[in-house]
């Protein structure tokens, strides 16, 4: 009997299964977003302990190896985080509280100093820009002041948010040691190993990213400083407070404080002077991006420039601010899980229930 030819060519089916595949995962990831968007409530305080616990883990894991019970660790670990979150939270916003009037009005005196100078026409005057701008915050303080249940509500929600996470991150950290025993519970039979590789990878990957980014926007936050002060650039403790922030959404967030402070040096010292400023903000970007992010999140997190720009973009559209800082950890994490799966694909597909090198990531409890 002769053998039937298949309808579609070898190439042609195959480009159809890997189409079919794309879409069954788009798909997949598009109804988990929906849920974390209609969930947002539960879901937002669940990726902030799992932040706050990569970033306080190695403390945690410190506490336990010196003989400290780990439900008092962990007491003691969030207790930690409270006071230096709260105290750091406390000076950034106070210093941007104290110079923010001077940094607006530097800035607008940037916005006036280019438009004279470079002759554009057709745009209103500074000062009419600031009145409108003015009378547009009163009108919306107004309006929200008819409404001050929706902002009481909305502060409620905030603190319920924040007490939860840090909940959550205490229960994280007590019981971190049981995480392995849950990953082989709830696998598939033959899968336990795979799925610990996985979660270990990909919370490795967080723990680095939050490690390395406080660390490095300590860094650039300290050098910006010192270089304004020196510089004599009114303000300079707001603005460093201004880049310490921004340095947890890469690249845009350094972009945007750094250029602030420009601006803000032009209107108050002159062009000199902000052609100094800019230099200390282009040093302290190249000493991060080639000495600092090498050597401090070369291990954990390596993702190409041009994919955490594509990060950050959907991260803000699906959460606005939120999705911009949890896009970045959450695709580290996303991109170890990956790594995983490729060496067993390439190691032939086997499962080992043991764990561990297998499949990139140590054995052992966390």
């Amino acid at each position: 009997m002769p053998t039937r030819k298949p309808l579609l060519p070898d190439v042609a089916r195959r480009t159809a299964a890997w189409c079919g595949v794309l879409l069954l995962v788009a798909g997949v990831a598009a109804v988990a977003v929906w849920l974390c968007v209609v969930l947002k409530t539960a879901v937002t305080p669940v990726l902030l302990a799992l932040l706050g616990t990569a970033l306080l883990g190695p403390v945690h894991r410190w506490l336990v190896a010196h003989r400290v019970n780990r439900s008092v660790a962990a007491g003691l670990t969030c207790v930690a985080l409270v006071a230096v979150g709260g105290g750091a939270g406390y000076i950034v916003v106070t210093a941007l509280v104290d110079t923010g009037e001077q940094i607006v009005d530097s800035l607008k005196d940037t916005a006036q100093w280019v438009i004279d100078h470079f002759e554009i026409a057709g745009v209103a005057d500074v000062d009419d820009l600031a009145d409108n701008a003015k009378s547009l915050v009163e009108k919306f303080g107004a309006s929200a002041a008819g409404g001050l249940l929706s902002g009481i509500s909305l502060i409620g929600s905030l603190v319920t948010t924040g007490v939860l996470a840090l909940l959550l991150t205490f229960f994280f950290l007590r019981d971190s040691d049981r995480a392995v025993h849950l990953a082989h519970s709830i696998a598939p039979r033959g899968t336990g190993g795979l799925v610990e590789a996985m979660g270990r990878r990909a919370f490795e990957a967080v723990e680095g990213f939050m490690r390395g980014t406080t660390f490095i926007a300590l860094i650039d936050a300290i050098c910006i400083t010192v270089g304004l002060l020196i510089l004599r650039v009114p303000g300079a403790v707001g603005l460093g407070a201004l880049v310490f922030v921004g340095a947890y959404i890469p690249y845009l967030g350094a972009f945007l404080s750094g250029a602030v402070a420009v601006l803000v040096a032009l209107a108050d010292r002159g062009l000199v002077i902000a052609l100094w400023a800019l230099g200390v903000v282009l040093a302290v970007q190249v000493l991060e991006g080639h000495v600092l992010q090498p050597a401090i999140q070369s291990r954990t997190v390596q993702m190409h420039p041009a994919m955490i720009m594509i990060a950050l973009t959907a991260g803000a559209s699906v959460a606005g601010i939120l999705g911009m800082l949890l896009a970045v950890p959450l695709c580290a994490a996303a991109f170890g899980v990956i790594g995983v799966l490729r060496r067993r694909y390439e190691a032939g597909g086997g499962s080992h229930e043991a764990g561990g090198d297998a499949y990139g990531a140590p054995g052992g409890t966390s």
